[in-house]
């Protein structure tokens, strides 16, 4: 069995027990866009162990590095645009792998 770190699975009391923040903060950050859990039928939030590792990061970036929350959220969507980068070049040398092994 794998483990799928995607996976909604903790209510907002929970994940904010998690992180020592107050369930209004992790509210807050989902207003501005740091963080988007998924949602049950009933609406509620459910955030995944990816959600908890993302909102970490924002912990500390604030409070051991002195980053504003500003800063914060620069760094992480920076940190998702080069993790976006580095798939999307692994896809075209797979792409050119494949084409110079077809066309020696």
């Amino acid at each position: 069995m794998s483990f799928d770190d995607t996976e909604p699975r903790y209510v907002i009391s929970v994940a904010a027990r998690l992180l020592g923040f107050q369930a209004h903060t992790l509210r807050y950050y989902e207003k501005i866009g740091i963080i988007e859990p998924s949602r049950s039928k009933g609406n509620i939030r459910l955030y995944s162990e990816r959600d908890i590792a993302r909102l970490q990061r924002v912990k500390t970036l604030m409070n051991d590095l002195g980053v504003n929350l500003a800063g914060a959220e620069v760094i992480l969507r920076m940190a998702d645009r080069i993790t976006d980068l580095q798939r999307h070049m692994e896809e075209l040398e797979s792409e050119v792998k494949r084409l110079r092994q077809r066309n020696p």
